[in-house]
């Protein structure tokens, strides 16, 4: 756990349960995406896009649920990168519970897309750099 140097915890709402009153699938799929923004946020990707129109795009996402998270209580996502290629990159996340026990792990594959020009482009070195931090 000591390589996922992103950290984001969220608070579980009541609305995040389902019928058998722990977090519902599709809240884990949100405390992912909230990990992504976190990555975004953290690498400049955020602000690359709003000045520049230059961003990620997400191609795949997908989570293996490992234990049942409840109400009240916290999760903590986790991120890193996974890979790097040419004009993708791919992040691995962990979500835990307040015990610090893995209840999910997932991953996501995202491409560079210039979004004026609706097509990809290569990573470009300052970029690459800052993501090789995380």
């Amino acid at each position: 756990m000591k390589s996922y140097k992103l950290s984001l915890q969220l608070r579980i709402d009541w609305s995040d349960l389902d019928m058998y009153k722990h977090v519902n699938n599709i809240a884990f799929m949100r405390f992912l995406q909230s990990g992504r923004v976190n990555f975004w946020e953290a690498t400049g990707i955020y602000n690359l896009y709003e000045n520049t129109n230059k961003g990620t795009m997400l191609v795949s996402t997908n989570c293996d649920f490992k234990k049942s998270l409840y109400y009240p209580g916290t999760a903590i996502v986790k991120t890193k990168l996974d890979f790097m290629k040419n004009s993708s990159f791919g992040l691995k996340h962990l979500i835990l519970n307040e015990e610090n026990e893995v209840c999910a792990e997932g991953k996501d594959v995202v491409v560079c897309f210039d979004f004026e020009k609706n097509k990809t482009f290569h990573i470009p070195d300052d970029l690459r750099a800052k993501l090789s931090e995380f």
